[in-house]
């Protein structure tokens, strides 16, 4: 897990990433845009980023709020989410910690409390998000599908990977959430990520940033050569991109 999670730490490639899934994803709307349609902006005042990385979710938010809180393991991630939060946010505030831990606020303090594809590190959060949230806030997970791994475990079997994923996915969440939650909505967001036989390095690439999440199962190399050669023999690859949006209010 130790390495998971420092595999974010390169903020560059991690940008790069993503441009690259925007690019190659048959669906061409960006998922924060969808939720940014399910919140009523109007009433947040106060958010709490759980596994804030860089302020990935932060960066298409608009307006001003009074207080942004990104919390995250890593030191690397400070700087650029200070910038981005600041940007948006009176008192921008980042704090290095490791989930699950007492988050250090008082109860009912955040109008907005978010987990994008990160819920799944650390689940055991979930009852002090309950504690810190406002009795009318609202906890955002994103979160992927456990389908997310069935093109290449026709290949490998990614049995710590799917453990992973399966701490918190779109197809468990909402029963681990009905054990702290009432007023759960879950929203789909429906995706397949499109490699063409022309496309051969953007899907190196892909694996190579999911490297540290398959080494424990398999090779990252014997990944990438496997893949490639299926996409040479087809002439096209189709990865399930599904993710799951989670609204939850007490």
């Amino acid at each position: 897990m130790e390495n998971i999670i420092k595999s974010y730490s390169d903020l560059s490639f991690h940008r790069k990433i993503g441009e690259l899934i925007k690019k190659h994803s048959e669906n061409a709307s960006d998922i924060r845009e969808a939720v940014k349609g399910v919140i009523d902006w109007g009433n947040v005042h106060s958010i709490l980023d759980l596994g804030c990385g860089y302020g990935w979710f932060e960066e298409t938010l608009d307006g001003e709020f009074d207080l942004m809180i990104g919390i995250d393991y890593l030191d690397a991630n400070e700087a650029e989410f200070l910038k981005i939060a600041g940007s948006i946010a009176k008192k921008a505030i980042f704090k290095k910690m490791r989930l699950p831990s007492p988050i250090g606020a008082q109860p009912d303090s955040f109008d907005l409390v978010v987990s994008a594809y990160s819920l799944y590190f650390f689940p055991e959060t979930i009852p002090e998000v309950k504690r810190v949230l406002h009795p009318k806030g609202t906890f955002l997970i994103i979160t992927h599908s456990e389908s997310m791994l069935e093109e290449g475990e026709r290949f490998f079997h990614f049995k710590n990977l799917r453990k992973v994923i399966e701490n918190f996915s779109a197809e468990n969440g909402e029963e681990i959430l009905k054990a702290y939650f009432k007023n759960i909505t879950a929203i789909d967001y429906l995706n397949t990520l499109v490699f063409t036989k022309d496309d051969s390095e953007a899907l190196v690439k892909y694996i190579e940033f999911k490297r540290e999440f398959i080494s424990k199962d398999a090779d990252p190399r014997l990944v990438s050569e496997k893949m490639l050669l299926e996409l040479r023999a087809k002439g096209v690859l189709r990865f399930n991109k599904n993710d799951r949006i989670f609204v939850v209010r007490k």
